[in-house]
Order: C-alpha cells, then sequence, then structure tokens
C-alpha cells in the first residue's frame, strides 16, 4: 500500500483528525463516507475529492485550507520572517556599490554590536538579532570600502557569518549562501585564513545532504588554509572542520568516516584544552564532539546508539542556549523514533521553553510532532498545543 507523502491531503486529514482527538471510526461517523473510505484516504491509497476534503473539514470544524495545502498560521509565520528577513539581503547586496562618507559610527563601535548580534543568536534571540543586523552589515561595509583595514574586513566577515546563521535558522538557505559568498569576501581581504575555513565548514554543511563529495572536498579545502597554523585558534578551526566532515559522511551512510572524523575531532579537542568560546564563536570542545557524534547517529538512522549517548550526556550549567535547545529537540526525535514518547514530548516542551524562536522553525521539532502526532491514539493538550504552535 503507498505510503502519503508528507505533503499529502490524506496526512494533513490524519494529522487534524489526531488533533481533534478522533479515531477514524470516529471522525468517519461524522461525514457521510465510509470508515473504509477514510482509512484508505489517509493511508494514500485513495485520492480524497473535493467534496470529501469538503465534508471532513466541517467534521473537524477547520477551514479546508488546512487539508488542501499549507496550514495559514504557517504562511503567517513566513510572511513575518520574510518581512524580518529582506533588510538583511538588502544589506548583503551593499558589497560592490559606493559608499557615502562615514555618518560618524566608529569602527570600534560597530564591531562591538556586531558581537552584541553573535551573542543574541547564541542565546537564540533570532528576531531581535534579525533586526538590528542590516545596520550593523551596512555600517561595516561602508567603513572597510572607504577606510579598509584588516580588522574592519575581519569584523565584517564575522557580522556575514552571523546573517548565515541566522537565515539557517528560520529557514532561508538561498540567503544563507548569498552571507557565505559574502563571507568569503571579506575573509580575502581580511586574510584570515581561519575565517575562511569557517567559511568552507559552513560550505561543506551546505552541501552535505546532495553531494557528498563536493562537502568532503570542501572540509580538505578548509584543513589545507589552517594546515600550517599551531595556533588555538587554529586548532579549533581544525576540529570543527571534521565535526563537518562527520555530518558529511553521516548522510552518506559513511560509518567508518564518521568515526576516524569523529576520532580526529576528539584529539584536537584535547588539544585545545577546554572550550574555545572565544574563538570565532565555534564553542569547540569535548562536549561539542559529543553533540555532533550524537547528531551523525541520529543522521544515519541508528537510534538505539543515539540514545545511549543522549542518557549518558550531562550539558553544564554554562552551556549556551543554542546548544542546549538543539541538544532536547535532537534528544526529542531519538526518543520518538525508539517508541519513548512521553519523553520525546517533555524534551520538545524543554526545549520550546529554552529558546521558542530556534525551536520552532527547526526541521526536526516539526518532524518529531508530526510523528509524534501519527503514534498517538489520542492527542495529549500539550502535543495539540505543540503542534499548533509550530503550525501544523
Amino acid at each position: 500500500m503507498p505510503t502519503p507523502d508528507a505533503g499529502s491531503t490524506g496526512q494533513r486529514i490524519k494529522e487534524q483528525r489526531r488533533l481533534a482527538r478522533l479515531s477514524q471510526r470516529e471522525l468517519a461517523a461524522r461525514i457521510p463516507y465510509s470508515y473504509s473510505l477514510l482509512n484508505q484516504v489517509e493511508c494514500g491509497a485513495r485520492p480524497a475529492s473535493d467534496a470529501f476534503v469538503a465534508a471532513v473539514a466541517a467534521a473537524l470544524g477547520i477551514d479546508i485550507a488546512h487539508l488542501q495545502g499549507p496550514p495559514h498560521v504557517t504562511d503567517m509565520q513566513q510572511g513575518r520572517l520574510a518581512a524580518l528577513m529582506s533588510p538583511i539581503r538588502q544589506a548583503l547586496d551593499l558589497y560592490d556599490l559606493d559608499h557615502e562618507p562615514l555618518v560618524g559610527v566608529p569602527v570600534a563601535t560597530l564591531t562591538a554590536e556586531a558581537d552584541r548580534i553573535c551573542q543574541q543568536v547564541r542565546a537564540t534571540h533570532l528576531r531581535a538579532a534579525a533586526r538590528d543586523l542590516p545596520a550593523v552589515i551596512s555600517g561595516l561595509t561602508q567603513a572597510a570600502r572607504t577606510a579598509p583595514r584588516i580588522t574592519t574586513w575581519r569584523a565584517l566577515a564575522s557580522t556575514y557569518r552571523t546573517a548565515h546563521d541566522i537565515a539557517l535558522k528560520v529557514g532561508y538557505p538561498d540567503l544563507a549562501i548569498v552571507a557565505l559568498d559574502r563571507m568569503g569576501w571579506a575573509a580575502e581581504r581580511a586574510s584570515d585564513p581561519c575565517l575562511a575555513a569557517i567559511r568552507q565548514y559552513k560550505r561543506a554543511l551546505g552541501h552535505a545532504e546532495s553531494a557528498q563529495d563536493l562537502g568532503r572536498r570542501l572540509v580538505e579545502a578548509g584543513h589545507a588554509l589552517v594546515a600550517d597554523e599551531s595556533s588555538r585558534e587554529a586548532l579549533a578551526v581544525a576540529g570543527q572542520l571534521h565535526l563537518g566532515a562527520s555530518a558529511v559522511a553521516a548522510r552518506a551512510g559513511d560509518r567508518a568516516a564518521v568515526d576516524r572524523h569523529i576520532a580526529a575531532a576528539r584529539e584536537l579537542a584535547g588539544r585545545v584544552g577546554g572550550e574555545a568560546r572565544e574563538v570565532h564563536w565555534l564553542s569547540f570542545g569535548q562536549m561539542n564532539v559529543s553533540l555532533h557524534e550524537m547528531g551523525a547517529a541520529i543522521t544515519m538512522r541508528h537510534y538505539d546508539d543515539a540514545l545511549r549517548q543522549a542518557r549518558a550526556m550531562k550539558l553544564p550549567a554554562a552551556t549556551l542556549t543554542s546548544r542546549r535547545a538543539r541538544f532536547l529537540v535532537d534528544r526529542a526525535t531519538v526518543e520518538m523514533e525508539t517508541g519513548h514518547t512521553d519523553a520525546a514530548l517533555r524534551h520538545l516542551v524543554e526545549a520550546r521553553r529554552a529558546a521558542p524562536e530556534q525551536t520552532r522553525y527547526h526541521p526536526r521539532t516539526r518532524e518529531t510532532v508530526t510523528g509524534l502526532l501519527h503514534s498517538a491514539r489520542r492527542t495529549p493538550d500539550t502535543l495539540g498545543h505543540m503542534a499548533a504552535w509550530i503550525g501544523l
């Protein structure tokens, strides 16, 4: 029997029925169609006619658009996000334009503001960071082009990296690619091999799923940039590149390569000593390695291994909010996939409490909530609220 894709009408009927806490037989009793037909529509064996969809929507007390296409609340979210991201896109487009003289904002002030915005991203205050970022990009771009200095180019490259991170976290991969291109442009002028290597790491992650060999080559290019460097900064960047390589290998299902890169990253983390938070906002260290090892296990669908790793992991109190929330979403996914639905929902709620904006837009949140809806006989209030919150 065919399985419906995530965007099919049958799948949406099933999700909305479970949100209404109805069994298939209970919903069938409310519509002028048989239980058998409802069952076949939900599993994708039969198409849903317009009249059938209208009857189901009426029985569930929802707008028909919820069953025919993307939920209305998601459209509203996307509209708000588009308005928020448009100024960032415009700021990224300024890079090659002539500028008027500086309007009196010192470069040191702009650099400090760029660091503050990066801290906002790490604290998962994504909307606040996105609102403040365009003015800083514009100011640093203007400063770098009118009075070029290595420190200014370096600050601008770092700010472009922040734009990339925000765009990726809220679901704008096309804009993230543009930001990485700008980062490379500024890093080249800053003559900073570590920044250039970080760009290659980010590029590799962007290509990991669709082109595993390209991802591997980008990581190798990043390693070549810091191969002759021995500073703590360079060691941390090299270690982060190995973590990127582990993600690339995991998406290709190459367990041996994953283990090899995780081991290399652990060795470098030992040489770095502690967590290198001051190195280009990487926070590279042993905990970061463990989190990537668990992430690789999830990607390869080795859920029992990932669950064992997650339950053994104790995040320090000082763990960054963005990292803690990502761990909680990942753990929720693992708990759900191994049949521990109550624990999965509990971790999702905790992630939402810790970092609502990041959790809401994280693709794994939607996947996990959808999985919980499909496995639940009855939808708990908490799950229903979570589903409505993310736009299901």
